[in-house]
């Protein structure tokens, strides 16, 4: 008997892709045949990169974001950091019902990789400043009433991954009724800190993974999720972020160096850097809590379990934040409950 091979599953969205850009391969100059993955996300969104002869480069990326992902709004957020003189791509085409867009390259050269090639030296603050610039020229050009607001419902939403996915699925932990008072006094503080900040364009993905070496520089990506927010969230985003770490004195000079720089641009950050600091601290703990749940459900939901190597970073914030301020104090003694639960339970992929 011979045995043959099963044959493969079809990727119908990469042919429904693929057969799109062939419309528009003459126009474009794509050479189909270099089609391949670009990068991928935590989201079901996926990037695909051709090769173009055409006016725009030579290479274009393909997205295939499949709605209910948010083609329509990267299209209108892309247009607003554009008129705010900050460097994105730019949309060529796009199908909001398919959820398929052809956009320009801003090529391979990742902030990331760039900063954890460099360390905390003068290259990678060099390299921060010009985020810090890019994201205050964003602010400045907030309005009311243009983004969803990042209000109290979409705060406690975010927070609540915490005990759904990381104590409950991840650690099989029972949310008790101690537990569960601890959790809500802390959201509460977290949310009271959140509301009482001005309110700007905020990004909410503002990280090195998702800055691009370019001129000018960064390129901006993954923006389809912008909100009107607290004006400390995208600071405490770029600094404190699941994929590369910073010692405390850089960080100091980064937020030292936004907090200047957004006073002389008019932006209404609080004028004492200590209650600012606070405000910044207070508001990387609410992200903190989220991505702890988030990359539970990434994993257990999706699949994707390369980002559970990262939650480890993720306490310790949480734990240094909280162990500064005393009325986060039972939340701090919680976290180190947790590290060690954590730490007898690991992570296996």
């Amino acid at each position: 008997m011979t045995l043959t091979a099963a044959p493969r599953p079809t990727d119908a969205r990469l042919e429904l892709l693929t057969a799109w850009l062939a419309a528009r391969a003459p126009q474009y100059g794509l050479d189909l045949a270099t089609l391949a993955p670009a990068s991928a996300d935590a989201s079901f969104r996926r990037y695909f990169r051709v090769a173009s002869g055409g006016a725009h480069g030579a290479s274009l990326i393909a997205v295939d974001a499949p709605p209910p992902e948010k083609c329509r709004e990267f299209v209108q957020v892309a247009q607003r950091l554009a008129d705010a003189g900050v460097h994105v791509p730019r949309v060529l085409e796009a199908d909001f019902d398919a959820g398929l867009m052809l956009v320009t390259d801003l090529g391979t050269a990742s902030y990331l990789a760039a900063l954890t090639d460099a360390g905390p030296g003068p290259r990678s603050r060099d390299l921060m400043r010009d985020a810090l610039d890019t994201l205050i020229r964003w602010q400045c050009a907030s309005k009311p009433n243009v983004l969803p607001p990042f209000d109290e419902a979409f705060l406690r939403r975010e927070m609540e991954l915490m005990p759904e996915w990381y104590l409950q699925r991840h650690l099989g932990r029972e949310v008790d009724d101690a537990t569960r008072g601890v959790l809500d006094r802390t959201f509460a503080l977290l949310v009271a800190n959140a509301l009482a900040q001005p309110q700007v364009f905020m990004l909410r993905d503002f990280m090195p993974r998702n800055l691009m070496i370019a001129t000018p520089n960064p390129g901006v990506l993954d923006f389809q999720d912008a909100v009107y927010g607290p004006i400390t969230y995208d600071v405490a985003s770029l600094l404190r972020d699941a994929f590369i770490g910073w010692d405390e004195e850089f960080e100091l000079d980064c937020f030292v160096y936004y907090w200047e720089r957004a006073k002389k641009a008019g932006l209404p950050v609080d004028p004492d850097f200590g209650e600012f600091y606070r405000q910044l601290e207070w508001m990387g703990l609410q992200r903190h809590i989220k991505v702890l749940g988030l990359f539970c459900r990434i994993h257990y939901r999706d699949g994707k379990a390369h980002y559970m190597a990262d939650l480890p970073r993720f306490l310790d914030y949480a734990g240094k934040v909280a162990h500064r301020y005393r009325p986060l104090g039972p939340f701090a003694r919680l976290i180190d409950d947790l590290r060690g639960q954590s730490a007898a339970v690991g992570y296996t992929f």
